[in-house]
């Protein structure tokens, strides 16, 4: 089966729109069309339905994503093993990734890796850890720059820890101290991200058996941030998360500490690209500078 047909089907099923498919392919609405049209031949029955709402899979068209993905995948790994064995590495790696990291760390490792590869095309698919869980999961990334996944099949490279801080407003008794004890997490109105979402704040609550009392919920760690900061309750997250916010928050590591690990999950490491392997090199390298800068410090 033909890659691009595969890739036109997939772009379709997965953004609902042949429009949209083109437009993130590169090709007309009708080549998208006809492309579909030519692997459902191929196949031998509907993969999709179209409406005027859009495009969905057919029963059959969704036990097909997972064959015609790794079909997708296995062709883009062995044109990028070619094209390593002949020295120059070249295609497509799709990355997931929290919206902190992909905005506070990302940026300068992947400036590196351009420099040195730029042939590879890179997709960033940024979500939270439910949706790096189905990722991997589905292969539909090549590898995810996230905490560790809890209860995913997946090879685990941890990169760095963070440590999580509790969000006060500027008037709490405690927004001076050097430390915030965990115990009080439930002890007063919280404000709370993406509730039952496998998110840090989810994971530490559970661990701690703490039963906040949740005044507000949001889906956004910016709006949590400026609620802290508008007095109507505390908050908790990762350092990294804040780090380029301005706002009437103090920040508060957590007693005892409490520290997140943050690195690079993969579906295989063992199959993962040249292309994804070479990411993996300049994450590493980055790694490196930013421990002796630490050292320095």
């Amino acid at each position: 089966m033909d890659e691009i047909k595969c890739e036109a089907f997939l772009a379709a099923v997965e953004l609902g729109s042949l429009t949209a498919a083109a437009e993130k392919l590169g090709y007309s609405q009708s080549g998208v069309t006809r492309m579909i049209a030519s692997l459902e031949e191929e196949v031998g029955f509907p993969l999709v339905v179209r409406s005027k709402k859009g495009v969905v899979p057919t029963a059959n068209g969704q036990t097909m994503i997972a064959p015609l993905r790794e079909i997708v995948r296995a062709q883009r790994t062995a044109r990028q093993i070619s094209s390593d064995i002949c020295g120059v590495v070249t295609g497509m790696m799709t990355i997931g990734t929290y919206f902190s990291i992909a905005a506070l760390i990302l940026p300068q490792i992947l400036k590196d890796f351009e420099l040195r590869y730029p042939k590879v095309r890179v997709t960033l698919q940024e979500g939270g850890n439910t949706e790096m869980k189905r990722w991997l999961s589905e292969r539909s990334v090549d590898l995810c720059f996230c905490a560790e996944p809890s209860g995913a099949a997946c090879d685990w490279i941890p990169v760095f820890r963070d440590h999580m801080v509790a969000w006060l407003p500027k008037d709490h008794p405690l927004a001076e101290s050097s430390s915030f004890p965990v115990e009080r997490l439930g002890k007063e109105p919280l404000i709370r991200t993406l509730v039952n979402h496998d998110t840090d704040q989810d994971r530490l609550l559970e661990k701690l058996h703490i039963h906040p009392d949740v005044r507000y919920s949001t889906k956004d760690g910016f709006t949590t941030y400026n609620m802290v900061a508008a007095g109507l309750g505390i908050s908790f997250n990762q350092s990294l998360i804040s780090r380029k916010w301005n706002g009437e928050v103090a920040e508060v590591p957590l007693d005892p500490p409490q520290y997140i690990s943050l690195g690079l999950a993969l579906p295989s490491l063992k199959e993962a690209s040249p292309a994804t392997k070479r990411f993996i090199d300049c994450v590493r390298a980055r790694k490196e500078l930013w421990d002796e800068r630490s050292d320095k410090n």
